[in-house]
């Protein structure tokens, strides 16, 4: 039986004023990667304020609250951690003091994304006061840490460690009014080139490293840029929208968009300013689409003509991540992000899309103010950027999808602000999802597109 929506709209906006007080409360605890602590004893203090029936701090530091008894779990996910400020002389106002008017709340983390923490905490809390919670399930609701950092590392460690495996999930990222089924994967990529040193005074005598990187940094923008037509000797990364190149996944790649690549950071060593550079390095910044996986990312890399120039100069690999929660916790992981797309059908997809219909309708909700231009796009779409869904269905195949309150381009931004309206609505539409979803419509497989993990390459 469909859930009463006039009731959780109206609990909804009774909750509104809550949700936005506390919203500024996270904002004003600075909590950058590995530097939660704050904002998540903040969010404990929030969800056992609202009666959750349990609330707990994990290993890595993820906050977790428990609302209903059944074995079953749907999970509502939202990252807690925070990029910097930048440049200070940026920002209008305090982005740690903000400030709010009658329809947005000003400073850093708003739409990125704490904000969706803000509805999925008050939405669990509407579940109970409504009795919306099903059968048999329970509802998880998970402030993540160091998303920033190395996005899904955090449900990582739920999975692995923590022994925690939600039937499905609910990421709170901002989704500027629509439901998203998927985004592309990243991974981080590092270049060595090794060089020999000499006298700057003479450097014929030596190999310098720096030279050498350049001509590879020359063949990784063509990468990036370069068309794919016969001529073009280095294919560019928008060959994987034509069926030629990618023949099973070009429609799933025209769905996310084309990958791209760039270089992010670049490093030397030399003994001196007067001296050849003996070594020289960079990192690549990959977004991948359907289509394509780590190996072939790397692939990609060392088949580039420069690189294949300097032959065992070069060493193309990926990161690692292992940096300290702010527990003192490490869970080392590989910097690789893999692409997912849920099927527009599937069950979980469905039972967020018919709760936004049912109350909200079938367009998005637009702000007048929004930095986004949002009329127009579908309601369900897809994100630009990257999300914890890269573990829990990139990786672990957990259906996940997306609905938060905010904007994409927000995030990262001077100025950063978020919608009040959004926090209202996302909230009812959490609330009334959980009920949607039936048995009888879940298949086995939801997922159009998965990339793999190294794990699962290495195993095929």
């Amino acid at each position: 039986m469909a859930p009463d929506y006039s009731k959780i709209i109206d609990a909804a906006k009774k909750y509104g004023p809550e949700m936005s007080r506390f919203l500024r409360d996270m904002i004003s605890h600075p909590s950058e990667s590995c530097e939660e602590k704050e904002v998540v004893e903040c969010i404990k203090n929030e969800m056992e304020k609202l009666g959750f029936d349990k609330v707990e701090i994990d290993g890595l530091g993820n906050v977790i609250g428990w609302m209903g008894e059944g074995d079953r779990i749907i999970a509502l996910d939202g990252h807690v951690d925070t990029v910097g400020i930048g440049n200070r002389d940026n920002w209008e106002a305090d982005p740690y003091e903000g400030y709010e008017t009658d329809e947005i709340i000003y400073g850093r983390g708003g739409s990125d994304q704490e904000g969706g923490v803000a509805s999925s905490v008050y939405a669990a809390r509407i579940m109970k006061d409504l009795d919306l919670i099903p059968d048999g399930y329970k509802i998880m609701v998970v402030g993540s840490v160091q998303e920033e950092d190395c996005d899904g590392m955090c449900w990582q460690y739920i999975i692995d460690k923590d022994g925690i495996r939600p039937e499905f999930v609910i990421s709170t990222e901002p989704t500027d009014g629509g439901i998203y089924r998927g985004h592309r994967g990243r991974m981080e990529i590092r270049v060595d080139v090794k060089g020999i040193s000499c006298h700057g005074s003479a450097p014929e005598r030596g190999d310098n490293a720096i030279f050498k990187m350049a001509d590879i940094l020359q063949d990784v923008r063509a990468l990036n840029e370069n068309g794919c037509a016969p001529e073009d000797e280095i294919k560019g990364l928008v060959k994987m929208l034509e069926p030629e190149f990618n023949p099973e996944h070009y429609e799933d790649a025209r769905f996310l968009g084309r990958g791209t690549c760039t270089v992010s950071q670049i490093y030397f060593t030399s003994p001196s300013r007067c001296a050849v550079a003996d070594s020289c390095a960079i990192s690549i910044d990959r977004r991948m689409t359907a289509g394509e996986t780590y190996t072939s990312c790397l692939d990609e890399i060392r088949a580039l003509p420069a690189v294949k120039k300097y032959g065992d100069d070069v060493k193309v690999s990926m990161y690692m991540y292992d940096r300290p929660s702010w527990t003192g916790e490490v869970y080392e992981t590989e910097s690789y992000f893999p692409t997912w797309i849920n099927k527009e059908n599937a069950a979980h997809v469905k039972a967020l899309v018919d709760a936004h219909k049912a109350m909200f309708g079938d367009k998005r909700i637009g702000r007048p103010s929004a930095m986004d231009k949002r009329d127009g796009r579908p309601l369900t779409d897809k994100w630009t950027f990257s999300t914890n869904g890269v573990a829990i269905q990139g990786r672990y195949g957990i259906p996940c999808v997306g609905f938060g309150p905010g904007a994409e381009s927000q995030a990262h931004a001077p100025n950063e602000i978020t919608w009040k309206q959004d926090l209202v609505t996302c909230a009812a539409v959490y609330a009334a999802a959980v009920c949607l979803y039936p048995d009888e419509e879940k298949t086995g497989d939801v997922t159009q597109f998965r990339a793999g993990t190294p794990a699962k390459e290495s195993e095929e």
